[in-house]
Protein backbone atom coordinates (compact mmCIF):
# COMPACT_ATOMS: atom_id res chain seq x y z
CA UNK A 1 0.00 0.00 0.00
CA UNK A 2 1.48 3.55 -0.58
CA UNK A 3 0.83 6.27 1.25
CA UNK A 4 -1.07 9.02 1.16
CA UNK A 5 2.07 11.50 0.67
CA UNK A 6 3.78 8.96 -1.89
CA UNK A 7 0.73 9.42 -4.04
CA UNK A 8 1.37 13.13 -3.42
CA UNK A 9 4.55 13.56 -4.61
CA UNK A 10 3.92 11.29 -7.73
CA UNK A 11 1.27 14.09 -8.50
CA UNK A 12 2.89 16.98 -8.03
CA UNK A 13 5.45 14.93 -10.25
CA UNK A 14 2.88 14.77 -13.07
CA UNK A 15 1.68 18.28 -12.52
CA UNK A 16 4.99 19.36 -13.44
CA UNK A 17 5.44 17.15 -16.06
CA UNK A 18 2.26 18.19 -17.66
CA UNK A 19 3.50 22.23 -17.05
CA UNK A 20 -0.11 22.87 -14.93
CA UNK A 21 -2.63 21.97 -17.68
CA UNK A 22 -4.35 25.90 -17.10
CA UNK A 23 -6.47 25.24 -19.94
CA UNK A 24 -8.50 21.92 -18.57
CA UNK A 25 -12.54 21.53 -19.32
CA UNK A 26 -15.13 21.80 -17.23
CA UNK A 27 -18.58 21.63 -17.68
CA UNK A 28 -19.67 25.39 -18.11
CA UNK A 29 -21.62 24.33 -20.94
CA UNK A 30 -18.72 25.53 -23.41
CA UNK A 31 -17.63 22.83 -26.09
CA UNK A 32 -13.90 24.01 -25.33
CA UNK A 33 -13.70 25.90 -22.45
CA UNK A 34 -10.55 28.07 -22.59
CA UNK A 35 -7.75 28.93 -19.89
CA UNK A 36 -10.50 28.00 -17.01
CA UNK A 37 -7.20 28.20 -14.57
CA UNK A 38 -7.80 24.75 -13.30
CA UNK A 39 -4.95 22.02 -12.54
CA UNK A 40 -5.29 18.54 -13.33
CA UNK A 41 -5.76 17.94 -9.59
CA UNK A 42 -8.55 19.86 -9.93
CA UNK A 43 -10.26 17.96 -12.97
CA UNK A 44 -9.68 14.41 -11.64
CA UNK A 45 -10.88 12.13 -9.28
CA UNK A 46 -8.89 11.75 -6.31
CA UNK A 47 -8.08 8.09 -7.14
CA UNK A 48 -7.60 8.87 -10.73
CA UNK A 49 -5.08 11.02 -9.47
CA UNK A 50 -2.03 9.04 -9.12
CA UNK A 51 -2.18 5.30 -8.77
CA UNK A 52 0.09 2.86 -7.25
CA UNK A 53 0.71 1.01 -10.07
CA UNK A 54 1.59 3.47 -12.41
CA UNK A 55 4.79 3.70 -15.07
CA UNK A 56 6.85 6.38 -15.38
CA UNK A 57 5.88 8.75 -18.20
CA UNK A 58 7.80 9.24 -20.98
CA UNK A 59 8.65 12.57 -22.48
CA UNK A 60 7.38 11.64 -25.63
CA UNK A 61 3.87 10.73 -24.08
CA UNK A 62 3.78 13.45 -21.83
CA UNK A 63 4.15 15.71 -25.32
CA UNK A 64 1.18 14.25 -26.80
CA UNK A 65 -0.87 14.69 -23.93
CA UNK A 66 -0.17 18.58 -23.64
CA UNK A 67 -0.52 18.64 -27.08
CA UNK A 68 -3.87 16.94 -27.43
CA UNK A 69 -5.09 19.09 -24.49
CA UNK A 70 -4.04 22.09 -26.41
CA UNK A 71 -5.85 20.65 -29.65
CA UNK A 72 -8.96 20.25 -27.76
CA UNK A 73 -8.78 23.71 -25.97
CA UNK A 74 -7.84 25.10 -29.41
CA UNK A 75 -11.08 23.19 -30.83
CA UNK A 76 -9.58 20.79 -33.05
CA UNK A 77 -11.17 18.14 -31.09
CA UNK A 78 -10.53 15.52 -33.77
CA UNK A 79 -6.61 16.40 -33.82
CA UNK A 80 -7.09 16.20 -30.01
CA UNK A 81 -7.82 12.98 -30.77
CA UNK A 82 -5.77 11.43 -32.86
CA UNK A 83 -3.05 13.09 -30.69
CA UNK A 84 -4.06 11.76 -27.03
CA UNK A 85 -4.21 8.40 -29.12
CA UNK A 86 -0.59 7.99 -28.88
CA UNK A 87 -1.00 8.28 -24.92
CA UNK A 88 -3.65 5.80 -24.73
CA UNK A 89 -0.94 2.87 -24.61
CA UNK A 90 0.18 -0.24 -22.33
CA UNK A 91 3.03 0.67 -20.19
CA UNK A 92 1.90 4.69 -19.81
CA UNK A 93 1.48 5.63 -16.35
CA UNK A 94 -2.12 4.76 -16.11
CA UNK A 95 -3.03 8.85 -14.42
CA UNK A 96 -1.69 10.17 -17.95
CA UNK A 97 -4.08 7.72 -19.72
CA UNK A 98 -6.73 8.37 -17.65
CA UNK A 99 -6.50 12.45 -18.68
CA UNK A 100 -5.88 11.45 -22.28
CA UNK A 101 -9.42 9.04 -22.36
CA UNK A 102 -11.07 11.49 -20.53
CA UNK A 103 -10.39 14.34 -23.06
CA UNK A 104 -10.54 11.51 -26.13
CA UNK A 105 -14.54 10.93 -24.91
CA UNK A 106 -15.47 15.08 -24.71
CA UNK A 107 -13.75 15.46 -28.04
CA UNK A 108 -15.85 12.63 -29.36
CA UNK A 109 -18.94 13.74 -27.52
CA UNK A 110 -18.83 17.09 -28.81
CA UNK A 111 -18.55 15.63 -32.04
CA UNK A 112 -21.69 14.37 -32.19
CA UNK A 113 -20.24 11.06 -31.34
CA UNK A 114 -21.82 9.77 -28.21
CA UNK A 115 -20.51 6.09 -29.24
CA UNK A 116 -17.10 6.56 -29.06
CA UNK A 117 -17.48 8.89 -26.09
CA UNK A 118 -19.04 6.00 -24.73
CA UNK A 119 -16.68 3.88 -25.19
CA UNK A 120 -13.48 6.29 -24.30
CA UNK A 121 -15.64 6.31 -20.55
CA UNK A 122 -15.36 2.57 -20.73
CA UNK A 123 -12.12 2.12 -20.66
CA UNK A 124 -11.30 4.57 -18.37
CA UNK A 125 -13.40 3.07 -16.03
CA UNK A 126 -12.03 -0.49 -17.05
CA UNK A 127 -8.52 1.40 -15.86
CA UNK A 128 -9.37 2.55 -12.34
CA UNK A 129 -13.40 1.92 -11.22
CA UNK A 130 -13.02 4.59 -9.37
CA UNK A 131 -12.58 7.37 -12.28
CA UNK A 132 -14.76 10.11 -12.01
CA UNK A 133 -15.28 13.51 -13.36
CA UNK A 134 -15.10 16.79 -11.35
CA UNK A 135 -18.04 18.21 -10.06
CA UNK A 136 -18.88 20.55 -12.84
CA UNK A 137 -18.06 18.21 -15.47
CA UNK A 138 -21.04 15.66 -14.35
CA UNK A 139 -23.34 18.33 -15.67
CA UNK A 140 -22.33 19.03 -19.12
CA UNK A 141 -24.79 18.12 -20.98
CA UNK A 142 -23.18 16.40 -24.11
CA UNK A 143 -20.74 13.77 -21.70
CA UNK A 144 -22.70 13.86 -18.57
CA UNK A 145 -25.54 11.76 -19.54
CA UNK A 146 -22.97 9.36 -21.45
CA UNK A 147 -20.36 9.45 -18.57
CA UNK A 148 -23.77 8.89 -16.18
CA UNK A 149 -24.61 5.60 -18.49
CA UNK A 150 -21.02 3.93 -18.63
CA UNK A 151 -20.76 4.56 -14.78
CA UNK A 152 -23.95 2.94 -13.90
CA UNK A 153 -22.51 -0.54 -16.15
CA UNK A 154 -19.73 -0.71 -14.75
Amino acid sequence: MISVNSRRRVLAAGLALLGGCAGLPYGDGSAASGNTGRRADEVLAPRARATPHAAPATTRNVSALREGIRLYDDGDFNGAIRRLGAVDVPGEAVGNRLIALKYTAFSYCVTSRPGPCRQAFDKALKLDPSFDLGPGEHSHPLWGPVFAKAKKAD
